[in-house]
C-alpha cells in the first residue's frame, strides 16, 4: 500500500517528540509488517501513550507498516497532542476509531490490524459496518510485548515513582500506633505520596492489620490497630504515567514467634525469587523458586497468588510470574516479586519490591529501597 500520509508530511523532521517515542513507533512498525498488515489501529490508552506520549481518555493511533503514524483524539486533547507529538499527523474527531479506519481506507490500506484484547464487540461492529473499510485482522498483544522491555526514560520514571513511594511510607511510620485505623493510615500515605510529587496513587492503598492480613487485597476499613498486630501495607505512587508497587509488613509491638516465623519465611522466599529473576529465566521457574520454599515449610496453601507481574504504564502488565504461565524474562523488564503468607483468622505477611531485570549473573536493580527487615514499632 502507499504510505498513509502525504509526502509533504514525511519530509523533514519536527523537533519536539522525544526520540524514545519515535523509536517505539519504529519497533511497532516492524512488528506490524511482520504480521502481514498494512497498518494497525491502536486503541488501548496505555499503548497509545507508550507510542505517542499522549495521555487521553479518547485517543487512538493509526500505525502504518511504512510511513508516519496518525494520532486521533478529540478537541479536549488537541492542543496537547499538537504540542507534544509533532512527529505524527494529528486528526481531531470525537469518534477516533472509525475516523482513522476511514482514513486508512482512503490512503490505500487493505489490511488493518486491531487490538482484539481491548476492542469491544460493539466498537468492532461499528468498524465492520464502514463502507470500503480495510479487512480487519487481530494484531495480538504486539505493543504490550514491546512494553515489557523498558527504555532509559521509562526506568527513570519508574525509579522516581518508587522513590516517592518509599519516602512517603517512611514518613507515615510514626503514625502507626494503637487506635489508628486502617483507612486513616491509607489516607495519610496517599496524601504523603501526592505531597512528594506523585501525580496520583498507582492503585488504592491496601492496609491490612491483624486478622485482616489474611486477605491479600484487603480494603482498608475502620479496624483500629492493636498491640501485637502485623500490619501489611501495599502501596505505590504514579509518576509520569509509571506505577510503583511496594509491600512492607511491620509489627506493632514485639511480634509473636509465629509472626516472626512467617515473616522470615516470606523474606527468604522473596530474596530467592529476586535472585532467580534474571534475563532468560522462565516465569514459571522464577515463581517456583520462591513458592517451593514456602511450600516446603508447610504454607503452600497460604500463598495462592502469583509471585509477581510486570509494571509500567499499568500497575499490572506482562509478564505475569506465576505457576501455569508461560514466558521468558527479558533484560530491562520491570517486574515485582511479592510472596506472602496469609493465615485465615490470624493474619499474614507480605513483602514486595519493584525491580528491573538484568542479564545476570548479577542481581536485579531493585527500585524500592525501603528496608525489608521486620520493623517493630
Amino acid at each position: 500500500m502507499a504510505p498513509l500520509v502525504p509526502a509533504r508530511l514525511r519530509l523533514g523532521k519536527v523537533v519536539g517528540m522525544p526520540q524514545s517515542h519515535i523509536a517505539r513507533l519504529g519497533r511497532a512498525q516492524l512488528r506490524i509488517a511482520e504480521a502481514g498488515a498494512d497498518a494497525a489501529l491502536i486503541t488501548s490508552p496505555a499503548n497509545v501513550r507508550y507510542l505517542t506520549g499522549l495521555a487521553s481518555s479518547n485517543a487512538a493511533v493509526l500505525v502504518p507498516a511504512d510511513g508516519i503514524a496518525v494520532l486521533g483524539t478529540d478537541a479536549r486533547y488537541a492542543e496537547t497532542a499538537e504540542r507534544n507529538c509533532p512527529d505524527v499527523e494529528l486528526v481531531v474527531a470525537h469518534e477516533v476509531g472509525p475516523k482513522l479506519a476511514r482514513l486508512a481506507a482512503e490512503r490505500g490500506c487493505r489490511t488493518l490490524a486491531f487490538e482484539a484484547q481491548e476492542m469491544t464487540v460493539e466498537r468492532h461492529a461499528d468498524l465492520s459496518a464502514l463502507d470500503g473499510r480495510p479487512q480487519l485482522v487481530p494484531l495480538g498483544r504486539v505493543v504490550e510485548q514491546l512494553r515489557m522491555v523498558k527504555d532509559e526514560t521509562e526506568i527513570a520514571l519508574l525509579a522516581r515513582a518508587c522513590a516517592i513511594t518509599g519516602e512517603a511510607f517512611i514518613s507515615v511510620l510514626p503514625s502507626i500506633a494503637p487506635g489508628r485505623r486502617e483507612r486513616e493510615l491509607a489516607v495519610l500515605l496517599e496524601r504523603a505520596m501526592i505531597e512528594r510529587g506523585a501525580e496520583a496513587v498507582a492503585f488504592p492503598t491496601i492496609v491490612a492489620s491483624g486478622p485482616n492480613g489474611a486477605i491479600p487485597h484487603h480494603s482498608p476499613g475502620e479496624r483500629a490497630f492493636a498491640p501485637g498486630d502485623l500490619i501489611t501495607v501495599d502501596c505505590g505512587a504514579r509518576y509520569g504515567g509509571y506505577h510503583a508497587d511496594m509491600t512492607r509488613t511491620v509489627a506493632l509491638g514485639e511480634p509473636a514467634a509465629w509472626q516472626r516465623e512467617i515473616y522470615e519465611l516470606v523474606a527468604t522466599a522473596q530474596l530467592a525469587g529476586i535472585a532467580a529473576a534474571i534475563a532468560g529465566a522462565d516465569v514459571e521457574d522464577v515463581d517456583a523458586t520462591a513458592r517451593d520454599i514456602i511450600e516446603a515449610a508447610g504454607h503452600g496453601g497460604h500463598f495462592q497468588q502469583a509471585l509477581g507481574h510486570g509494571v509500567g504504564l499499568e500497575v499490572h502488565e506482562a509478564p505475569i510470574i506465576a505457576c501455569g504461565r508461560t514466558g521468558i524474562l527479558a533484560k530491562r523488564s520491570a517486574i515485582t516479586i511479592e510472596p506472602g503468607i496469609h493465615l485465615p483468622g490470624r493474619g499474614g505477611a507480605g513483602i514486595e519490591d519493584t525491580l528491573v531485570v538484568q542479564a545476570g549473573p548479577g542481581p536485579a536493580e531493585i527500585l524500592t529501597s525501603v528496608t525489608k527487615e521486620l520493623v517493630v514499632l
